[in-house]
Order: C-alpha cells, then structure tokens, then sequence
C-alpha cells in the first residue's frame, strides 16, 4: 500500500474534522463483521461537505494520473465508492462505470453497471480498504469482463496485515490518499486522543479480530 505522507496527514486531518472517521477507545463500535473496533470510518460523509469532496476528488484524480496514466474508464466499488468515484471521473472527463457485491437476480443481471469495452484500461475507486476483500472482489468481476485493471486508489486503508497480503496475491497496486499510521499521529497532535489512547488504537490495529476492548 502506497502514500504520500503529507498528503496522508491532510486527508487525516479532514476526515477528523467532519467526522468521517471517528475515534472511541472507550466504547467501542461493532463492525458488521462482529469484530470490536475503536475506530469507525464512514468516508460517504465527504460528499455533503463541498470543499473537502472536491479537494478528495483532485488529490484522487492527481494520483491516478501520475501513477497510471489517464485510464480510459474509472470504476467504483458499490455502494461507498459509487458517489467519488463519479466525481473523480468526471474530473479526468472519462467515463464512469460501478462494481455491485455480486450480479442482480433480476433485470440484466449485471454486476458491472455502466458501459466499458473490452481491453480498457480501468482504474478502481474505493472508499475504505479494510480485509480487501470486497475491493479485490471487484477487481476480479472487472478482469472476468476482460478489462485491464491498472491499479486502485482509495481514500483511507486500515493497513492490516491481511490487506497487504491479499493486494500482493492479486498483483493489484493500492495507493491510498491516508492510512491509520498517519489518523493517529494527526489525531494524537491535535488532542484528539491522548498518548494512553494511542496503545489501545494501536493494539487493536494488530490484531482487530481478537480484540475485545480491553
């Protein structure tokens, strides 16, 4: 996972401020997945905050440029990605296309919306990069409709060991705008924790599925 440290501490520090990521070691959140987390990230909240949405769709757009080249289409992971994903694209003027979990039982059935040709260059959009898997499940529907994923850029990465691991074993590059080494030094110079806090968002960064709060 790639990034740019001063570009990770600005993006840290606007999603602290709007609270898209939000920090409670005290009472921890409960994730979809059951796991106990300190941490709750909800990047859809950007899109009602015009400065700072524009500000995540140029600093994408930038980094899709300078390390892939313009692709000839963006795709989003739904349903997180749909909104920035829409944005970035239209900041490059390609067009726009998105990824469900999985085909739809009715209709057309498709699982990519959009319209893209075989042989495009694509590059994925995600919001949050947790385990990896619904992102890289995406990257896998886009190579079966024979599309040449160039890489993806997200907004902001956990960095748990088992995202790397899963990026690595798809040979898929993920730059991310910020990642939680950088949330808790911005936090942490802000008093938005303090220096006890610290230990606690650090241990259940190595091990989330076995923490309990404690």
């Amino acid at each position: 996972m790639i990034f740019n440290k001063d570009t990770a501490r600005k993006t840290a520090e606007v999603l602290l401020q709007i609270n898209a990521i939000k920090l409670s070691p005290q009472e921890p959140f409960t994730w979809a997945s059951g796991w106990k987390s300190p941490i709750y990230c909800d990047n859809r909240i950007i899109l009602s905050y015009p400065t700072i949405r524009n500000y995540v769709r140029e600093t994408m757009a930038k980094q899709i440029e300078k390390h892939y080249g313009k692709p000839d289409v963006i795709a989003g992971v739904a349903t997180g990605a749909i909104g920035i994903g829409m944005l970035v694209a239209e900041y490059l003027g390609v067009p726009f296309i998105y990824v469900r979990p999985e085909a739809k039982s009715h209709g057309r059935q498709n699982q990519i919306e959009g319209h893209a040709e075989g042989g495009q260059n694509v590059v994925v959009i995600e919001d949050l990069i947790s385990t990896g898997n619904s992102s890289l499940n995406a990257v896998k529907a886009l190579k079966a409709a024979n599309l040449n994923v160039k890489g993806m850029v997200a907004i902001f990465s956990y960095g748990f060991d088992i995202a790397v691991k899963n990026f690595e074993s798809e040979n898929i590059t993920l730059h991310t705008l910020s990642n939680y080494e950088s949330l808790l030094e911005q936090a942490l110079e802000t008093n938005y924790i303090t220096q006890k806090e610290i230990k606690t968002l650090s241990d259940w960064n190595a091990n989330p599925s076995e923490w309990n709060g404690h």
